[in-house]
Order: C-alpha cells, then sequence, then structure tokens
C-alpha cells in the first residue's frame, strides 16, 4: 500500500501547471510586445503622430496611417515567415544553428532576384516572388546535395558549414552582378539590406497566399518534427515516412522564406533568434516552440523597424541592419554554448 500510495504522489500534477504557467507567461509576454510594436509602427517615425490625429479625413496623420498600415502588417508577416522557417529547418536539421540565413536559402533567392532584373528584366513582383522561391529551392537541395556527400551523410554540422560556404559563395555573385549592372543596382540596393518600408498592399497580397500555405505546412508539420528529432530510425519505427515528412516540412521553408525575401529582401538572424528564445519560455517541443515562434518572429522584425527609424533621426536604418544587429551577438553567445555542450 505505501507503494501504491507513493506513485499516487508522483509528482505529475505538480508539473503540469508550471508548464501551463510558463505558456501564460509567454503569451501574454508576446502580446504586450505585439501590441508596443503595432502601436509603435503606426506612431513613430520620422515624425510623430498622435493618435487622434489618425482618423481626421484628409489630416495630415490620416496620411501616415495609410503608408505605415501596410508596413506594419508587412512586418507582422516577414518576421512571423522567417521565424517559423527558422523553427523548421532546426527541428529538420536537428542543428540549433540553422537558419534560413546560415543555410544558404535566403542566399539563393536574392540571387535569383538580383538575375531575374538583370537577365530578364523582371520589374512585377509576381514573377520577382516565383524567382525569389526557385532560387530558394535550388540552394537548399544544393545545400543538402552536397553535405550528403561522404560517409557520414548530411550531418548537422556539415550542414551549416556547407550552408554558410554556399551562402558566402551565391553573395558574391550577386555582388558581381550588383557591380557590373547599374541598372540593376538602382533597382535593387534598398531591397538589398532588408526593408519593410515603401511596401503597398499589392506587395502583401502577392506574398500573402505563399506565406499562407507555407505556415499551414509547417505548423502540420510540429508533431512530426517532434519524432523526428527521435532520429530517423526511431521515426521510421513509429510509421513515419521520412524523407516524405522532410520534403513537405523543406517545401514550407522555402515558401516561408523565399517569399519573405522576395517580399522585404534577405532579413537576417529572425529564424536562428526567435526559436531559441520560445524555447528557453516553454520547452523544446515544436508544437509549442512553433505557433509562438510565428508571433515572436513577427514582434522582433516590427520593434527592430520601429527602432531604426528613431535611432538616428531624419534618416531610417533598415530593418535587415537592425535585426543583425542584436542577432550578431546572440548568434555568437549560442555558438560558444554550442560548443560547450559539444555540438
Amino acid at each position: 500500500m505505501t507503494g501504491v500510495r507513493t506513485l499516487e504522489r508522483a509528482p505529475v500534477r505538480n508539473a503540469t501547471p508550471g508548464r501551463g504557467t510558463r505558456a501564460s507567461t509567454a503569451w501574454w509576454l508576446l502580446l504586450a510586445l505585439l501590441v508596443a510594436g503595432v502601436v509603435g509602427s503606426i506612431l513613430l517615425g520620422a515624425r510623430l503622430v498622435a493618435p487622434s490625429e489618425l482618423f481626421h479625413d484628409g489630416s495630415t496623420g490620416q496620411a501616415i496611417l495609410q503608408a505605415r498600415l501596410p508596413r506594419t502588417v508587412l512586418g507582422l508577416l516577414v518576421g512571423a515567415a522567417l521565424a517559423l522557417a527558422g523553427g523548421c529547418l532546426q527541428g529538420l536539421t536537428r542543428n540549433p544553428l540553422a537558419d534560413s540565413g546560415l543555410l544558404g536559402v535566403n542566399a539563393g533567392a536574392s540571387f535569383a532576384m538580383v538575375l531575374a532584373v538583370s537577365a530578364f528584366g523582371v520589374s512585377s513582383l509576381h514573377l520577382y516572388v516565383w524567382f525569389a522561391l526557385a532560387g530558394a529551392a535550388v540552394a537548399a537541395v544544393a545545400v543538402h546535395g552536397i553535405a550528403s556527400f561522404g560517409r557520414d551523410g548530411a550531418t548537422p554540422a556539415k550542414l551549416v558549414l556547407v550552408g554558410a560556404a554556399v551562402s558566402a559563395g551565391v553573395a558574391s555573385w550577386t555582388t558581381a552582378v550588383l557591380l557590373t549592372d547599374r541598372q540593376t543596382f538602382d533597382v535593387i540596393r534598398r531591397w538589398q539590406v532588408g526593408t519593410i518600408g515603401g511596401r503597398g498592399w499589392e506587395v502583401i497580397l502577392t506574398g500573402a497566399p505563399f506565406l499562407a500555405v507555407g505556415a499551414v505546412l509547417a505548423l502540420t508539420g510540429a508533431r512530426t518534427l517532434d519524432t523526428l528529432a527521435l532520429g530517423d530510425d526511431l521515426a521510421a519505427g513509429l510509421g513515419r515516412r521520412t524523407a516524405i515528412d522532410r520534403i513537405v516540412i523543406g517545401l514550407a521553408v522555402v515558401l516561408l522564406a523565399g517569399t519573405s525575401t522576395a517580399l522585404a529582401g534577405p532579413i537576417a538572424f529572425v529564424g536562428l533568434v526567435v526559436p531559441h528564445a520560445v524555447r528557453v519560455l516553454v520547452g523544446t517541443a515544436y508544437t509549442r516552440v512553433l505557433p509562438l515562434s510565428i508571433g515572436y518572429g513577427a514582434a522582433l522584425v516590427l520593434l527592430a523597424d520601429v527602432v531604426g527609424r528613431v535611432v538616428m533621426p531624419p534618416t531610417e536604418v533598415q530593418v535587415g541592419i537592425m535585426t543583425a544587429v542584436v542577432g550578431v551577438p546572440v548568434f555568437c553567445w549560442f555558438l560558444r554554448r554550442g560548443r560547450m555542450a559539444g555540438l
């Protein structure tokens, strides 16, 4: 009887409220960050706007609202997509340093867009998106294919090394095209550093369907990622078709990262930093990490854009630069922690 009573008093019920409290805290914190980001994005900039001015017909405040509202929505979408893509890549490769920027996906999309403008004279965003998706897909396949050479196959460490090499090589090709084609450089230069300013609703409406499909594929694959984290052999033993699972999640990453790059340019480090921050709050299960990554990625990009508007008035620091300012030291910290953990 004593043994039975001991089992009955096992601390299962105590663990669940703890997880629930952490998750609740994470959601409330996310809500606060999103509200701060949206309010700041609408009210702050080269000119401060009082809330009372935003809804007066014909006023300057209303004109500013009409310009800043699509910028705010685009920041939310791009941040959410990049963070979700990063979380999927980290689960897919079982590498805590995986990110669409580090694994060459963003670089491939960027090069394809530059090539579209330079070689084919593309000027429509509808075509930009398709070129970006094709470039992202080719880069992803190339990185995985090269990393697969050798006896051990595509190990997490090899994927990051190959991804960094491919990113550097493709970035050099992109720079070479821009330096030799002044017209393409004039078209691409603001987009190249990562920006969500100067975009209209047509940009959002063009990219939204691709982002929606990618998000659905990623979120429905959350349990799959939890299973793949156990290893391919065990996942196959549990009935998963690992090759198909990887293709579906890889497609989600291409749609999310490629479309985001087409809409806002190559914005780095969001997909690396956000999933790790979420894991600190709610643990490692992808069923919790991926949904929260959507919100925290959106908040990070939006807040970075707001800070970039006010840090050096009257000019703006583009959001791609601001996310790098945050991401580089965090990346170095994760890299140092990874070495200590023997990764």
